[in-house]
């Protein structure tokens, strides 16, 4: 199995994580909440799998590409 990075597109605040780590998750399936500009916007699983890692906590900021949670495929 294969560890997929879960990355950011755009700079923001962690507002919410809304999986936990050897969750399940689908391909596109949010993973975390990010505020930006007043605006929410999930991140997305690249890819289904398992979550192995959450590396941010909500209230951390965070720059486009950061990667935020890593997900075994």
């Amino acid at each position: 199995m294969a560890l997929v990075d879960v990355k950011t597109e755009i700079t923001g605040i962690i507002q919410l994580i809304m999986c936990d780590v050897g969750d399940s998750v689908d391909e596109d399936e949010p993973v975390i909440m990010l505020e930006s500009m007043k605006m929410q916007i999930p991140i997305a699983a690249p890819e289904g799998g398992t979550v192995a890692e959450i590396l941010v906590e909500p209230g951390e900021t965070v720059t486009e590409g950061s990667v935020v949670a890593r997900i075994e495929a």
